[in-house]
């Protein structure tokens, strides 16, 4: 069976982290001064970024901002897309996704980082793609096709995930 083709996104009104199957990186800025227009810019270039994916990782609200307004309208956003267009996906929360990438729930931005950089030389322009690069990791190790060895205590983390099955993500 061949490895899923993960989209995965670090969302964010400003700066939309955005991690391809292939594993190229980008960001989808946006203008404040758009305001609300911003989300429509969102889901146009999440539209886009649609094209041949099997499966979608989406990096959740932290847990004391789970009612946050601009970030939570995002998600709805991101979600109503990939509900559309029928790919399956999966809600990691921050702290998971850092244990993941660090060992530590608690990491930074940096630590991210620099764990992707001692991992496999990666760098990136900013920390959202950084993150969506480690969603795109994280979702490919679960499924049983990483693109490289992270320790098993960082892997069991990925168990407290609820990962739709593999037969309705491959094909």
């Amino acid at each position: 069976m061949t490895a899923p083709r993960v989209l995965a996104l670090d969302l964010s009104i400003t700066a939309t982290g955005v991690c391809l199957p292939d594993g190229t990186t980008h960001t989808i800025a946006t203008q404040q001064k758009t305001g609300d227009a911003r989300l429509k810019e969102i889901e146009r270039a999440i539209t886009e970024a649609t094209f041949d994916v099997d499966f979608a990782a989406i990096e959740d609200l932290p847990t004391h901002a789970k009612s946050a307004g601009v970030t939570g309208m995002v998600h709805g956003v991101a979600r109503l897309v990939l509900l559309r267009y029928g790919i399956p996906y999966a809600v990691v929360t921050p702290a998971t996704l850092k244990a993941y990438a660090t060992g530590k729930g608690n990491a930074d931005k940096t630590a991210m980082a620099i764990a992707a950089l001692k991992r496999t030389g990666r760098e990136f322009a900013d920390d959202n793609q950084c993150d969506a690069w480690w969603l795109r990791a994280a979702a490919l190790d679960w499924y049983g096709h990483a693109e490289f060895t992270m320790p098993q205590a960082q892997r069991d983390r990925l168990s407290k995930v609820t990962w739709p099955e593999l037969a309705e993500v491959a094909s």
